[in-house]
């Protein structure tokens, strides 16, 4: 049994950066890197591609990502564990073989799967966020419960090199690594709860290492555009001392972690999990050099009965135009743009918004505008269930080029399906994972 583990957050969502991954596996010293690469809204656009074409539904930068990566985790040894399966962990497995073959590098890869439980809910069951059916929300698209740990560990066991997922809870692909390390009890709760805190810690990534915390003149942070990426270094006592690759841009100190510890905890005292109910309020965080801050305490205890289950569901189209006016009188001209849109569509939308980007697109009008701004972008957004009534917004928008004030340039149109997302609870009993291992 280790005594320690290293382990890298080399990604807090599927559009993060992908060069500070490869410095975490190149010069991070590491065991581990875990990539968390899936959002609720994510799964449910993977699951389309998926339908689109059975070959796809992975994480689309999963194939950049992996060739950048896998000379680095082969040379050092580091296992990978990533979420990036989405929808289709299988095929995601069968694409890092196809990369490896390509590099030359021999890799055992395991899928996990048994998220994917869309044949097992019921239409008519409530959603927690709005109390109504789900079939009342629209045409359902994908239901993907959030397992834990008991679905990594035996692809840990199997020594894959590489561990790819879907929906697993956030936290639980680096608790994972620490139980099957550390050889902790799956109802030891009070690890399980500290495993927990540090894995809230890392799995956003950059959050922690200064990214969206920085403020200029405020909060500043060095160097951020080479912002490294964090390092739990675990013991076997469920602490941890949280850090960064030496040389790289950003900051880990009490304020980052204190951000980073309370992100999306509603109640501190218990942090549901599909592993643990954490309790982060015995959290012990201390400052003890320079980008390095030591974790302790936390605690939990049994794990929920039930899985969380993110549902999909296709929810509107979205129609979109932009438009600028600058210079004499451009806030006039944009408001006055913006009144003949809505006169235009107000009865073809199921829902429309004008907003003046830098006016009142936030606040909604709550501040007066102490100065003539010398450029506005004018925005307009509608919802409609076709796409083709949508797209009159963006049609409209560009016609103020010869239909509209002076001066309009620079317009843009958007048409998009958007994808909502409620939530249910499913028994365990009703959610098999499986593992299935391949290599070259």
């Amino acid at each position: 049994m280790k005594k320690k583990i290293r382990i890298g957050g080399g990604a807090g969502f599927s559009g993060d950066r992908l060069e500070p991954a490869v410095v975490l596996a190149e010069k991070g010293d590491l065991d581990y890197l875990v990539l968390e690469c899936l959002a609720e809204r994510t799964i449910a656009l993977a699951q389309k591609r998926k339908q689109a074409d059975p070959s796809k539904g992975y994480d689309p930068l999963l194939e950049r990502r992996i060739r950048s990566l896998l000379p680095h985790l082969v040379k050092n040894k580091v296992r990978l564990i990533t979420n990036m399966g989405a929808a289709n962990p299988l095929a995601a497995v069968d694409k890092v073989l196809e990369i490896a073959k390509e590099l030359h590098l021999s890799v055992k890869v395991a899928a996990v799967t048994g998220d994917d439980v869309f044949g097992q809910i019921d239409p008519a069951q409530q959603a927690m966020e709005t109390g109504r059916p789900l079939k009342e929300a629209g045409q359902l698209l994908s239901a993907n419960a959030y397992i834990g740990i008991d679905a990594i560990l035996p692809a840990l066991e199997s020594g894959a090199d590489i561990i790819i997922t879907g929906r697993v809870a956030d936290p639980s692909l680096f608790l994972a690594p620490m139980v099957y390390a550390f050889g902790w009890e799956t109802d030891d709760y009070d690890f399980l709860g500290k495993g927990t805190v540090i894995g809230h810690l890392m799995e956003c990534a950059g959050q922690i290492t200064g990214g969206y915390f920085m403020d200029p003149g405020k909060k500043d942070v060095p160097n951020p555009a080479q912002l490294g990426f964090p390092i739990a270094e675990v013991s076997a006592d469920g602490s941890a001392v949280i850090s960064k690759v030496n040389g790289t841009g950003g900051v880990i100190n009490l304020m980052t972690s204190k951000e980073q510890l309370l992100y999306e905890v509603v109640n501190p005292h218990e942090y549901y999990t599909p592993d643990v109910i954490a309790d982060f309020t015995s959290v012990r965080l201390k400052e003890i050099g320079k980008d390095m801050v030591h974790v302790s305490g936390g605690g939990g205890k049994a794990k929920p009965a039930t899985f969380k289950v993110s549902v999909g569901y296709q929810a509107f189209w979205l129609g979109e135009g932009e438009i600028s006016y600058a210079g004499t009188n451009a806030l006039q001209k944009a408001k006055l743009a913006g009144q003949i849109i809505e006169e235009r569509l107000k009865d073809r939308m199921d829902d429309l918004r004008v907003d003046l980007v830098g006016v009142n697109a936030i606040f909604r009008g709550a501040f007066d505008q102490q100065i003539e701004p010398a450029e506005v972008r004018l925005r307009v957004a509608g919802r409609a269930q076709k796409m083709e009534v949508a797209s009159l917004v963006g049609e409209e928008v560009e016609a103020l080029y010869t239909n509209g004030p002076a001066g309009g340039g620079g317009a843009r149109k958007y048409v998009n399906e958007i994808v909502g997302i409620v939530s249910v609870l499913l028994a365990r009993g009703l959610v098999v994972p499986q593992v299935t291992v391949k290599d070259i």
